[in-house]
């Protein structure tokens, strides 16, 4: 009895986490199992034992779905497929916790949560390698792409499916594999050349905006206010927002709390001027690059290239974001900051595309085509970390633009 107890607690709390965010507190796990807060002491020790189960029995999941993937049948490209979406329905079973180890754990967790939550999950990864890597001794892959980089970003963008809600979307089932179809057969009817894409109007307006990054004077001048918010920047994406006070701030920056009280209206504000000013800069990005005279597939490969560079150079901005995700989880298809508007960016540029004949997308709506796109169009950032920005680029032209499957 106790057994079956303590499985309806972890799924009570995994509703719970995955719809309210890890801040949602124990009374809300008893009240969502029909006991009082006291009885789940009986089960678990704290919240932070819930967490630890439920990502074991995650992982778990991930190891099965990897040890029983050679048992698909089909075609090389099928069986990609097929691992693929078993990943994505994984992670939406799971989301709370996808939500806890898909960035990092919260600030002042123990070390075997930490443990868990950062243990990556290759033998997916792995499962997905040795799929590819039939697939291309087969033919079905070109020989000259790197398999083991679009294995682990087709790993990533099916886990990826489990952050938001969009599975609750009708036809989102076949999202994973809509996805996966994109990575392999790319987006560009006729795959375009490194030679055209480098010298589009798209990726120089791109390189434009890349190269206007520089530190604001008022930040290279030790203006307090700058040296402020670039220290809780830093702050906030290695400590979380919510357990980084002002007093962290101010140690941090060498000056007193008082100092940084009088600069500065509240942490709140902080933190929205920190992110309005990644939002903006993102989002007058992606319009400057969408407004340039090029092709849809001209300007599909320079948001890749520029969304590798705003990853690359805006990696605690994004820490932050992902955080925050973890505690307020997305309740719509939509999700915060800057979507709506590379959303409605996408859909513009995949119809642009659909009409001139120089884009392929096949089996979707526009709408859903586009989120797609958008999970895809973001490299993830160990690939940037690893590869660097142009061999970033070069795997996500050879996926994303012209796709890994031979081609006719």
């Amino acid at each position: 009895m106790d057994g079956a107890r303590k499985r309806e607690i972890l799924d009570a709390a995994a509703t719970v986490f995955a719809t309210s965010g890890l801040r949602a507190s124990l009374q809300e796990v008893a009240e969502a199992s029909g006991i009082l807060p006291g009885s789940l002491y009986h089960h678990f020790d704290s919240k932070e034992d819930i967490f630890i189960e439920l990502v074991r029995q995650y992982q778990a999941e991930l190891d099965q779905i990897a040890a029983h993937a050679t048992d698909a049948t089909g075609s090389p490209l099928e069986r990609v497929e097929a691992l693929g979406t078993a990943i994505a329905e994984c992670a939406i079973r799971h989301r709370a916790a996808l939500l806890l180890t898909f960035y990092e754990p919260p600030a002042g967790s123990s070390a075997e949560l930490v443990r868990l939550a950062q243990r990556t999950p290759t033998a997916v990864t792995a499962a997905m390698l040795t799929t590819l890597q039939e697939a291309q001794a087969s033919g079905d892959i070109r020989h000259a792409i790197d398999v083991a980089v679009i294995a682990d970003r087709m790993c990533q963008s099916m886990l990826h499916v489990g952050i938001g809600v969009y599975h609750l979307a009708r036809g989102a089932e076949r999202r994973p594999a809509l996805q996966c179809r994109m990575l392999l057969h790319g987006l560009a009817v006729s795959a375009p050349g490194d030679a055209r894409l480098n010298r589009s109007n798209a990726s120089g307006v791109a390189d434009e905006i890349i190269k206007s990054w520089t530190e604001p004077a008022d930040a290279r001048n030790n203006d307090k206010s700058a040296v402020i918010r670039a220290v809780a920047r830093s702050e906030f994406a290695r400590r979380g927002y919510e357990l980084t006070t002002i007093r962290d701030v101010a140690a941090a920056a060498g000056y007193s709390t008082g100092t940084v009280y009088r600069l500065i209206d509240s942490k709140a504000g902080l933190l929205v001027s920190i992110m309005q000013s990644y939002a903006e800069t993102v989002t007058d990005g992606w319009t400057a690059i969408m407004e340039s005279h090029s092709t849809a597939v001209e300007k599909l490969d320079a948001l890749l290239w520029f969304n590798i560079n705003v990853t690359e150079r805006f990696g605690e901005e994004q820490r932050i974001q992902m955080a925050g995700l973890q505690q307020y989880p997305p309740k719509t298809r939509d999700l915060p900051m800057t979507f709506p508007t590379q959303l409605r960016h996408l859909k513009r540029l995949l119809t642009d595309g659909l009409r001139d004949g120089a884009l392929q997308i096949e089996g979707a709506s526009l709408d859903m085509g586009a989120r797609c796109v958008f999970t895809l169009v973001w490299t993830p950032e160990n690939i940037v970390r690893d590869a660097g920005a142009r061999g970033a680029l070069a795997a996500a032209r050879d996926s994303l633009v012209r796709g890994a499957a031979q081609r006719g």
